[in-house]
């Protein structure tokens, strides 16, 4: 008896025990799983400010908080959860700019994936568009937007507009620094007239230029007629000489009377022909345009004529830029500035507008080998003094005062963009270098490199069937495998409309991974004036 009873209170401690340990291992997990949910980030729902917006200057990417936010020169205006890349192909943060817009694109790397309401920022395959929102990252490098904000969007967006994305959250702050474009009032009044005027002037002079290179040509070929001429005659006169001293010859061998007469005869008929033929000569020696002198001239003329082209044709290219916001990137890592401004001319091998690029210079950088951080200047409109700067900073060095005080901006380049400086206009600093995938269909496109890069890798296109198909696996939800099923239930459409703007989101799932290298951290390489690069958009 003695011994069941030890054996039962045994085996009542053990699962008292074994209930304490479960309880304090369940309590245990509950706690954490609400510290885990008490630590995620709230997520971003769609906002529009409550006042009248103006047109998008900038918009900026916040990685950290999946979230897209808008500002026109008075502050946000519109805000909208996002899904960037997913660990792998990571949305690259950076500075970038809208390149091309497309109403209704389809992928052309991702089985036909549709990308509606596109707008580009790299040519590699890095847009903005709507899709669906899981609520965190899902995309292969792209960021997704609510479908009815994209399409809402597409159409209060311009080409050039300025693109942050940043791996933490960032908002534009007032600033003002004296390193700041200060433009001239006359030169902004002055400018439109200059537009017109200035083009005229260029073309006369290029139309001078060209008759100056005809008439050096026509020179040439008038030159080389007299010098054969010339010739023809020496050889005439050498000719007649030798016939007039013939005649002497003649005069003297006579016999008769007879004989000499008909000499004497002969010797005037040469005589009167070496004497004609000497005049022209010597009038042929004497013509200004065999003078080497007088060639000289005329390419002197057609030398200047040209420098004159030039001359207008760069005035006149400046003119039409300066009703253009300017766009200067400053390098730490190159020690240059670089200066874009949107001529609007289509690109010659399809997609997006040609961007100017003939400005590119030294830049003087006090301690170049301390990091200055990444920092965006952005005029945001006008004001007393001239232009009215925001500053946000991406990537921290210096503080971006410290950051400015420590670059002088060649004053020739100052010269050519400062009078004439317009709202939207930038000035970015960074430690990086200009990414290769800048080019002159861009503005500038630089991304922090300490930052994960995946977004810019693809994978080949999905093998098609017999029947011209992606082929598709049994969990694709027929989007040809740009898209995971990894959702359970369709989450409820979420709708705020303030303002007319009509702004809308909807979840939205995420997307596999893809396996080829895209390269889009290479260091930017300058393109030569006039020559560009056949370079088909490659998604």
């Amino acid at each position: 008896m003695a011994i069941r009873l030890t054996t039962a209170r045994s085996t009542l401690a053990r699962s008292t025990a074994i209930v304490t340990l479960v309880a304090t291992a369940t309590l245990t997990t509950l706690t954490a799983d609400a510290a885990t949910r008490q630590a995620r980030p709230k997520p971003a729902t769609e906002a529009v400010a409550p006042r009248d917006a103006g047109e998008p200057i900038m918009a900026i990417v916040s990685i950290k908080s999946q979230q897209v936010t808008f500002y026109d020169a008075d502050g946000w205006i519109l805000r909208a959860p996002v899904s960037t890349g997913v660990t792998g192909r990571e949305t690259p943060a950076g500075i970038f700019a809208v390149l091309e817009k497309e109403k209704e694109h389809r992928s052309t790397l991702y089985d036909d994936a549709e990308m509606p309401n596109m707008q580009r920022i790299t040519w590699n395959g890095i847009a903005l568009h709507g899709g669906p929102l899981p609520g965190y990252a899902a995309s292969h490098g792209c960021i997704r937007m609510p479908y009815g904000f994209a399409e809402k969007l597409f159409d209060k967006t311009r080409i050039g507009m300025r693109v942050i994305i940043s791996p933490e959250n960032a908002e534009p702050v007032d600033f003002s620094h004296p390193a700041l474009l200060v433009p001239k009032a006359e030169a902004i009044a002055a400018a439109p007239a200059r537009a017109a005027a200035l083009p005229r002037e260029a073309a006369e002079a290029a139309k001078a230029a060209d008759e100056a290179k005809k008439a050096v040509a026509a020179a040439a070929r008038e030159a080389v007629s007299l010098k054969a001429a010339l010739r023809k005659l020496e050889v005439l006169k050498k000719s007649a000489d030798t016939e007039l001293a013939n005649a002497d010859k003649a005069i003297a061998a006579a016999k008769t009377d007879d004989a000499k007469a008909k000499a004497e005869e002969a010797r005037q008929k040469a005589s009167a022909k070496a004497e004609q033929l000497a005049t022209q000569l010597d009038s042929a020696k004497a013509d200004p345009k065999l003078k080497p002198e007088t060639a000289a001239a005329a390419k002197d003329a057609a030398k200047a004529a040209d420098a004159r082209k030039a001359e207008t044709a760069r005035a006149a290219s400046d003119a039409k830029l300066a009703l253009e916001p300017v766009s200067i990137y400053i390098s730490r890592a190159t020690r240059k500035i670089y200066v874009r401004r949107n001529t609007h001319k289509p690109a010659p091998d399809g997609g997006g507008e040609v961007f100017d690029t003939t400005i590119e210079a030294p830049v003087t950088i006090r301690n170049p080998e301390s990091p200055i951080g990444t920092h965006v200047f952005t005029a945001m409109a006008r004001s007393e003094s001239g232009l009215r700067w925001s500053a946000v900073t991406i990537d921290h060095g210096d503080d971006p005062k410290a950051a400015l005080d420590r670059i002088t901006i060649p004053q020739e380049v100052l010269d050519r963009i400062a009078p004439t400086a317009l709202p939207r206009s930038s000035i970015v600093v960074s430690d990086e270098p200009l990414s290769a995938e800048t080019n002159y269909r861009t503005e500038f496109v630089a991304v922090l490199s300490h930052q994960p890069q995946g977004g810019f890798i693809t994978r080949k296109p999905t093998p098609r069937d017999e029947f011209g198909m992606a082929s598709r696996g049994a969990d694709d939800d027929g989007l040809g495998g740009f898209f995971q099923r990894s959702w359970q239930q369709p989450q409820p459409r979420q709708t705020a409309i303030q303002q007319g703007w009509g702004w809308d989101q909807q979840p939205q799932p995420p997307q596999p991974g893809n396996t080829r290298r895209r390269g889009g951290g290479q260091p930017y390489q300058q393109v030569q004036p006039g020559y560009y690069q056949q370079a088909q958009p490659g998604w």
